[in-house]
Order: structure tokens, then C-alpha cells, then sequence
């Protein structure tokens, strides 16, 4: 008790004698232009083009795709998502910087692209990579009182393979302090070793402004979940301002994906008895590692990587970053037994990171699509010779104290794999990881993996990663020096929700006249496989680590096999659709990796008019070992799963059913012959209701938001019959009005082939469902959100509080 009341004794210290150091989000007061002629008001994070309207000419283009092995080019629509994210955009708003402090500073943490920051008309910093976090020191350029602040951002046209957004995408942040202070991103904490009962963590930080006649020093504390002090130090500044601690921490409670741990960690910076500066920070003990011998280790304990690809985009929020939006994400890929996430093929968000720090998700942390090797004529290669090792650095300065962070990417498919060089490139950029962080390995995609194994490039990485080649991993095994590899990129099996498609057959590259891909989960690309595939080498060869599959979540651009196919303008890839719903693929993955919980999951539904008594194949996937089908309560045999079969060693299928109106019932068992679980599905009656579930991130009995203005729910909308069996094949065209303390933000059915915008109020569904997403006010009470089918003359409200 005598740590704790110590504790809250100096907090009040603190606050009673030093307001130096003030952290403001700068979220409102924005104003934006197109053409600095006509300006609107908007808060950031803000991405401008989301709203569309969706056009193949944005990002028409006649190419041929050099990672999907094409030799011809051809036209292609969508790969950019069809919005207009191309051209300029222009944010100013005034800075109100208050008398006292002495330095000022900006932090972005991402603006697409190319921002230039002006202030009172000077030009105070610029910033190439889009998706990068970049400081600007602009104590030279303001004054007390207000200042006039522009950003300026070009995107130019054949810049990114997928929808990049435009705008100040992600949050920026003043930071105001006194002369003496702790600099931006220079502490450092990581677990040095945890031994026995006792984890020891190394603390680096560098202040500024402090002379040598100055009587300063500074304090480093680590306190635990209930504010008790875990280790402290009272520590001497060198004379360049660096300070090096080590803290012994007792019983440590380590971080891992199934138990989250966060400690606090706070840097004081004092000259004499006075509080001049003070940082606090999450932190979380943990060790991690890859060997051969022990493949990946978290805590000193070996596991496989269940990993999945995300792309920044938030499907119909666009690129605008948003914190609950992002925790509906984790939870989902968590919930499914994900415990890893790639942030393909770019730097991730700050508040990503601190959403994986507290939910417990593990992250590779990717910087580069390209080096100097040009995939589009105007991306990163523009940049590389000048701006790689700056971005690199900042990338790592930025997020090194996440615990979340396993290992850094440093490359995706780069096509200097093959060419002479590439190896000495990609061995300078990991040296530099090495020296910003020596505690994690460094990784990067390979897709063209014998030309990477024969320039060395390869084997130059601490961890060898490989884009699918699956008839490529025995040759990598045995040839390379590292004697392990990760599946850094897997699957690109693909899928639209609640598609199905008859004869059911495995096919690569299989493309039909609707633009929708078979919801059976046996349809991949070219270069590209299927789960079970995958499954395969990770569970016959302890040297296989892991997967990121792609991808977890469908996203903007992209939308392979249909690059040719207007009006396609999104991705087929994702475990999950585009407004978030799963696919029936995520219940595959889900029976492979949740071990916390059964899965039972049939497929397809059964309503099927017009297909009486033609062959309807029903696939199960379950972690059990055995199930029995029933239609119509008549049993269609039981089946085993069987290691030899390509689909039958993680699926149970019934090959023959021919369809029936009524119901199909699967009942799965261990493999004791224990009963596990069950489902059913029922054909549907003619559409009657409409079912509306909220999801929200606030604990609470009922659908309830923080009145922060920020913070959303997500209601899935299900059109069902009247005895609420959900109708899979309607498209209802439906509305949406929000009253009280609420607005509406967007609406997406994760249709591929929708052209409908996101931000209007009013969407079909696709296949029976779709998303709305609402937003708080600042004013707590209640809002009121009513979806209307005219066709049907069905209407149905849903009521969250907001406090």
C-alpha cells in the first residue's frame, strides 16, 4: 500500500507544479478544399474520397500485372477502388498556441501524400510517404496566439496498387513544452530477459535542452494495471542528453495474445526538485524470438504464427482511421483464433498499434511495396534513394515500444529480389533495423523465390519470407541457411459472402458473368492456393512458422480475378467481406485455429427454387473429426475427416445431396465420438422482417456509444421471413435515418460490384444483409436508427444510447 499512496501522492505533486508538457489531438476546426476556392469544414481524420462517386476512369489503366504472372496488357478497372483519391488536396485551420511554452511541435501520423506544411505562410516541413508518421519542429515559425496552419497533399495517378485514400487520413497532434524536455520517440523500452520469476527491461531516452551546470536527472517508473509501482529509477544524463536505465521487475505478469498485459511506464524529467517534462506510455513484457530449433517463440515458448493481411482501408470508412471501427477488426480476427496481423503492404497507424497492444494481436510491421524498382510508374521508387532509411526510421523510432510489434517487414513481392544489389539493399536495411531495434527479427515477402535464393537475397534475412510457391518450400528448407520459413502471405483463396456457385469445382482464376467468386471456398488465383493447402506444410513441418493469410478483411482496389470486369472496383480475397460480415470461409479458419471453443458451420443456405432435386453439395467445417447430415431429418451418411483427401483433411462434404425445400441439420463429433456442436439451415419464406444488431465497443446490457463524437456502431441488417429465417438471396433496396444524438457515417453490403456510395443513406443488400455504421454526437441521450424496405413495406428501428 505505501508504492501505492506514494504514487498518487506524486501525481498530485505533478499536477500541482508543472503544466509543462501539453498533448492536443487536433481533431475539429479543419477547413478543406479541392481548389482553395470552396471550403468545407471537416474534423480529421478525414479521407476525401470515400464518398466517391465510384468511376472506372479514376483508375483505368492498360497494363499487365507483373506479380500475377501476365504477359499481355490489358485494360483494367477498379485496382485503385474506383474512387477519386488522385489529385490535390488542401487542409488549413488556425493553431492556438498559448503564452509559456518554448518548443512546439507536429506530429502526423499519416497524410496521403506528399504533405507540405506551411505555417503563418513559411514552409515548415514535408513528408514524401503517405503512410508514414513524421515529426516538424515549428517553434521557429509560430508566435503566442493564433497561427495560420496549411497542409498541402498531392496524390498522383498511378501511384498505389490499391486504394490509398486521400487526405489527413490519421490523427495529428501539437505537442507543447518548455525548453528542457524529453524528445519525441527517443525512449526506448524493451525486455532485456525474463528469468525465473524476474523479467529485467532496459530503458533508453534522450532529453533536451539541458546544460551540464544544470542539477537534472530523470526518473523512470513502471507501474502495474492497479497504479502500484512495479521498478523504478532515479537515473544521470549523459552529456548528450541520453539516459540508460535497467529495471528489475518481480513477478512479472508478461504480455501475450491471450493474456494482454499492460504496465504503464513514466519518464520525469527534473532539473533540481522541479518537474520540467513527463511521458507516459504503455509497455509490455514479453521476449521474442525465431530459431531453427525453436521456430517462433513468444516468452520462450514455441507456437505457429495464425496470421492474416490487412490493408488500411476500413472498407466504407474509407482510409479515415477510426478506433472503434479497428477493434470491431481485431475482435473479429481474434474471435475467428487469429493471433497475428501483417500490415500489408504499408506502415500501420499509431492507434492500430495501441488497439493491438490492448486486445492482444501480434504484428508484423510492413514499410515498402516498392524500392527503386518501379510496380507503378508513380510510387515509392520516386522516393526510395532519398527517403528509405528515413522512413525506415521512423517507422521504428515511432512504433518500437509496442509490444504487439513481433517483427519488422522491410519489403513486399520487391522486384529487386532477382537483380544484382538487391541482397547488399536488403541487408542495409535490416542492419539499420537492427541498430533503431536489436530485439526483433526482420522479415520480407518473396514471391519470385528461386531468383531471390540464387542473388542471396534470401538468405540475407533474419526471417525468410515466402508469397505462397508452396512447391517452393521444400527447396527453401533445405537450401537456405536460415533452416525455417514463414508464410508471410498465403491463401489468396477467393470468395464473395453467400455466393454459391454449381458444378462445385476447384479452379484457378475461374471468372463468371455476375463478377462474384463461389462462397465454397475452392476457387484461388493462379499463383495462389487454398487453406487447406497451407495447412498442410504448417502442420507436417515444425520448420513452416506460421501464415499471414491474405487477407483478413476485404478492401478497396484490387479485385482480382475481375481486374477486367467493370463495375468490380474491390477485393474477393478477405476472410471477412468488405462491410466486415465473414464469409463462410472465416468459420474454415475458425475451425482450424479457435482451440478455445467448438465450430460447427454448414453451407450453403437452402433456398434454392428452381434447383429441386439437382446435386447441391453441403460442406461442414467444424473442429470436430466426424459429422452426420440430416435433410429433412434423413440422414445422408456419417463422414470422417481423411488426411489424403486435398479438401478432406479440414472439411467434412457431402458431395451428392440433391436439394430439397425444408431443412439440412449437421451434427459434429470429436474425436472420441462426443457430440460437439450442430447446426441447420432452413429455406426461407417470402421476406417478412428485418432483424437489426448493434455492435458497440462500450461494456454495456444495451447498444450504447461514448457521446465522444467519434466512437460508431456497426448494425448488421438481416432481411428475414416471418418465423426469422434469414432470406439469403434478397436485395432489397432499403433506407436509413438516424434521429436524436447520432448521424449516419455510412452503409456498405460488401458487394464488390456495387456502385451504390457508401455515404448515402440508402443500399441494396447483397445475399440478405449489410452493414449500417452510425455515429455518436458530443451530446449524450440516445439515437434512434430506422431501416425502411418500401418494396416490402417493412420497416424497423433500433435505439442506442449514448453517454
Amino acid at each position: 500500500m505505501r508504492d501505492k499512496i506514494l504514487t498518487i501522492a506524486l501525481a498530485v505533486a505533478t499536477a500541482a507544479v508543472a503544466q509543462t508538457r501539453r498533448e492536443i489531438t487536433l481533431t475539429d476546426g479543419w477547413q478543406f478544399s479541392r481548389d482553395k476556392a470552396e471550403w468545407q469544414t471537416v474534423s480529421v481524420p478525414h479521407d476525401w474520397a470515400i464518398s466517391g462517386p465510384f468511376d472506372k476512369k479514376w483508375d483505368l489503366q492498360t497494363v499487365a500485372i507483373e506479380q500475377n504472372n501476365e504477359k499481355v496488357a490489358t485494360e483494367k478497372s477498379g485496382r485503385s477502388g474506383a474512387l477519386p483519391w488522385i489529385g490535390e488536396g488542401h487542409y488549413k485551420r488556425t493553431l492556438a498556441i498559448p503564452e509559456g511554452y518554448s518548443k512546439a511541435e507536429l506530429v502526423f501520423d499519416g497524410a496521403m501524400a506528399e504533405p507540405t506544411v506551411t505555417i503563418n505562410g513559411q514552409k515548415a516541413g514535408f513528408w514524401p510517404y503517405g503512410y508514414n508518421a513524421f515529426k516538424i519542429d515549428i517553434t521557429p515559425y509560430i508566435k503566442a496566439g493564433d497561427n495560420q496552419m496549411e497542409v498541402d497533399l498531392n496524390n498522383l495517378e498511378e501511384s498505389s496498387r490499391w486504394y490509398p485514400g486521400g487526405g489527413i487520413y490519421r490523427p495529428v497532434t501539437l505537442i507543447l513544452t518548455g525548453k528542457e524536455r524529453i524528445a519525441t520517440w527517443a525512449t526506448f523500452a524493451r525486455t532485456a530477459k525474463i528469468d525465473g520469476k524476474k523479467a529485467y527491461i532496459d530503458v533508453d531516452t534522450k532529453v533536451e535542452g539541458i546544460d551540464a551546470t544544470d542539477k537534472a536527472g530523470v526518473e523512470i517508473t513502471l507501474y502495474d494495471r492497479k497504479g502500484y509501482v512495479a521498478a523504478a529509477s532515479r537515473c544521470d544524463i549523459e552529456a548528450d542528453g541520453t539516459v540508460k536505465t535497467q529495471l528489475d521487475v518481480d513477478k512479472p505478469e508478461l504480455w501475450s495474445p491471450e493474456s494482454p498485459y499492460l504496465y504503464k511506464l513514466t519518464t520525469r524529467l527534473y532539473k533540481g526538485n522541479r518537474l520540467m517534462d513527463e511521458q507516459t506510455m504503455n509497455f509490455g513484457i514479453r521476449t521474442v524470438s525465431v530459431t531453427k530449433e525453436g521456430g517462433f517463440q513468444l516468452n520462450g515458448q514455441t507456437r505457429k504464427i495464425k496470421g492474416v493481411c490487412l490493408h488500411h482501408d476500413l472498407g466504407p470508412l474509407g482510409a479515415a482511421i477510426n478506433k472503434a471501427a479497428l477493434i470491431r477488426q481485431i475482435k473479429m480476427m481474434k474471435e475467428m483464433g487469429c493471433d497475428a496481423i501483417r500490415t500489408a503492404h504499408n506502415m500501420p497507424s499509431t492507434m492500430q498499434m495501441d488497439v493491438c497492444d490492448s486486445l492482444g494481436m501480434m504484428v508484423m510491421a510492413e514499410s515498402f511495396d516498392m524500392w527503386k524498382y518501379p510496380k507503378c510508374k508513380n510510387g515509392y521508387c520516386r522516393f526510395f534513394d532519398e527517403w528509405a532509411e528515413k522512413d525506415i526510421t521512423n517507422l521504428i523510432l515511432n512504433h518500437r515500444n509496442h509490444p504487439s510489434i513481433i517483427m519488422w517487414s522491410i519489403g513486399n513481392e520487391i522486384p529487386e529480389q532477382g537483380m544484382r544489389g538487391g541482397a547488399e539493399t536488403a541487408k542495409r536495411l535490416q542492419d539499420l533495423c537492427h541498430k533503431l531495434d536489436p530485439t526483433r527479427t526482420v522479415t520480407q515477402g518473396m514471391d519470385r523465390v528461386d531468383n531471390a535464393m540464387k542473388t542471396g537475397f534470401a538468405g540475407v534475412m533474419d526471417v525468410p519470407g515466402f508469397n505462397y510457391r508452396l512447391h517452393k518450400y521444400e527447396k527453401g528448407l533445405k537450401e537456405l541457411p536460415q533452416g525455417f520459413l514463414l508464410g508471410s502471405e498465403t491463401a489468396s483463396t477467393v470468395s464473395s459472402r453467400g455466393v454459391y456457385k454449381f458444378p462445385v469445382d476447384i479452379a484457378a482464376g475461374k471468372k463468371y458473368a455476375d463478377g462474384q467468386c463461389s462462397g465454397y471456398d475452392v476457387e484461388h488465383c493462379s499463383w495462389s492456393n487454398l487453406p487447406d493447402d497451407d495447412w498442410r506444410w504448417q502442420d507436417d513441418y515444425d520448420q513452416v512458422i506460421g501464415e499471414f493469410v491474405w487477407t483478413g478483411y476485404d478492401y478497396l482496389g484490387e479485385p482480382t480475378p475481375y481486374d477486367e470486369y467493370w463495375p468490380s472496383r474491390s477485393s474477393y480475397f478477405g476472410i471477412c467481406d468488405l462491410a466486415g460480415l465473414p464469409k463462410d470461409r472465416y468459420y474454415l479458419y475458425r475451425s482450424k485455429w479457435n482451440k478455445e471453443e467448438h465450430t460447427t458451420h454448414l453451407l450453403p443456405h437452402w433456398t434454392w427454387p428452381g434447383r429441386e432435386g439437382k446435386v447441391t453439395p453441403v460442406y461442414c467445417y467444424t473442429d470436430g473429426v466426424e459429422g452426420e447430415l440430416f435433410v429433412n431429418g434423413k440422414s445422408q451418411g456419417r463422414i470422417r475427416k481423411n488426411k489424403e483427401g486435398r479438401l478432406d483433411r479440414y472439411r467434412l462434404r457431402w458431395n451428392n445431396v440433391k436439394y430439397e425445400p425444408g431443412e439440412i441439420k449437421v451434427v459434429t463429433y470429436d474425436a472420441n465420438g462426443n457430440k460437439i456442436g450442430e447446426q441447420s439451415r432452413r429455406t426461407a419464406g417470402k421476406p417478412a422482417q428485418l432483424l437489426l444488431s448493434a455492435e458497440c465497443q462500450t461494456a454495456s446490457q444495451t447498444p450504447t456509444l461514448k457521446a465522444d463524437g467519434e466512437d460508431m456502431a456497426f448494425v448488421t441488417v438481416t432481411m428475414a421471413d416471418k418465423e426469422g429465417t434469414p432470406c439469403p438471396t434478397s436485395d432489397s433496396q432499403l433506407t436509413f435515418t438516424v434521429e436524436g444524438d447520432g448521424v449516419f457515417q455510412a452503409a456498405c453490403n460488401g458487394d464488390a460490384t456495387s456502385l451504390e456510395p457508401f455515404t448515402k443513406p440508402q443500399m441494396k443488400l447483397f445475399n440478405g444483409q449489410l452493414v449500417v455504421i452510425v455515429r455518436s454526437t458530443k451530446q449524450a441521450g440516445k439515437l434512434t436508427l430506422t431501416v425502411t424496405d418500401k418494396k416490402h413495406n417493412i420497416t424497423k428501428s433500433i435505439d442506442i444510447k449514448t453517454i
